[in-house]
C-alpha cells in the first residue's frame, strides 16, 4: 500500500492525468467526463508503476546513501524517466508517438549513467568523511613552523611527515572536486530530463488529428536529450580518470 501511495503522489502521474483530462475537454467532452478521464489515467499510471515497482522492473537498485544529495537527484531523474515511459506507452500510433518512442533508449541510457554517477558520488562522499581537512591543515602549519627551528637530524623526518600531509590534502581536494562535479552534472541533467518530459507532455496534449507534427521542436528536444546523455558519459569518464590518479 505504501508504494501505491508513493505513486499517487508522483507529480508526473498527476501531470499525465491532468493532460489527458485537458485533451478530452479540448475535443468537446463534457467537463465531468473529461475529469473522469484524467482520474482514470492517473490511477492507471499509478497501478502500472506499483506493479512494475520503482526499481525498474527487477533491476538491482543502485547502492546510494539514503538522504544524500545524489539520492535526491537520482529519485527525481527516475521519476521523470518513468513518466517518459508511461507517456510513450499511453500514446496511440502516429508520427509523434514514434518520435517519442525513439527517445526512450536515450532516456534509459541517461538514467543508467545517473545511477552509476550516484553510486560514485556516494562512495566519494564516504571516502571524504574519513578525512578531517581542518586537522590536516593545522598539522601541516604546525610542522612547517617546527621545521624552521628543527635540528638537522630531525629535518628529514619532518619533511616526510609534511609530504604525507600534503598528499592527504591533495586526495581530499581531488575527492571534493569530483563530488561537486558529479552532483552538478546530476542536477543539470535531471532538470533537463524533467524539462524534456514536460515539453513532450505539452506536445502530446496539443496534438490533434490532421495537425502538422512539430518536427523542428522534436528535433531540438532529441538533440538536447542526446547532449544530456553524452555529457553524463563524459562526466563519468572524467571522474573515473580523476579517481584513478
Amino acid at each position: 500500500m505504501s508504494r501505491f501511495l508513493d505513486e499517487l503522489r508522483d507529480p508526473w502521474g498527476l501531470l499525465l492525468g491532468a493532460t489527458a483530462g485537458g485533451a478530452a475537454w479540448a475535443v468537446s467532452v463534457h467537463p465531468a467526463a473529461a475529469g473522469a478521464v484524467g482520474v482514470a489515467v492517473w490511477l492507471a499510471k499509478t497501478a502500472i508503476a506499483t506493479v512494475q515497482g520503482r526499481d525498474g522492473g527487477g533491476r538491482t537498485a543502485p547502492d546510494v546513501t539514503a538522504g544524500s544529495r545524489e539520492a535526491h537527484w537520482l529519485e527525481r531523474a527516475g521519476s521523470a524517466a518513468r513518466g517518459f515511459g508511461e507517456l510513450s506507452a499511453s500514446m496511440g500510433a502516429g508520427p509523434l508517438a514514434e518520435r517519442i518512442a525513439l527517445m526512450r533508449s536515450q532516456v534509459d541510457d541517461s538514467t543508467a549513467t545517473l545511477e552509476r554517477l550516484a553510486e560514485q558520488a556516494s562512495l566519494t562522499g564516504t571516502a571524504l568523511a574519513r578525512f578531517d581537512l581542518e586537522r590536516l591543515r593545522n598539522e601541516r602549519t604546525r610542522l612547517t613552523r617546527t621545521r624552521k627551528n628543527a635540528r638537522e637530524e630531525l629535518v628529514h623526518d619532518l619533511d616526510r611527515a609534511l609530504a604525507s600531509l600534503a598528499s592527504q590534502q591533495a586526495v581530499v581536494e581531488r575527492l571534493s572536486q569530483t563530488y561537486s562535479q558529479v552532483l552538478a552534472r546530476m542536477e543539470s541533467s535531471t532538470i533537463s530530463i524533467e524539462g524534456l518530459l514536460a515539453r513532450l507532455v505539452e506536445l502530446s496534449a496539443m496534438a490533434a488529428p490532421g495537425a502538422l507534427e512539430p518536427t523542428r521542436v522534436l528535433d531540438e528536444l532529441a538533440d538536447n536529450l542526446e547532449g544530456v546523455r553524452q555529457g553524463l558519459h563524459e562526466t563519468e569518464q572524467i571522474t573515473r580518470d580523476a579517481l584513478d590518479r
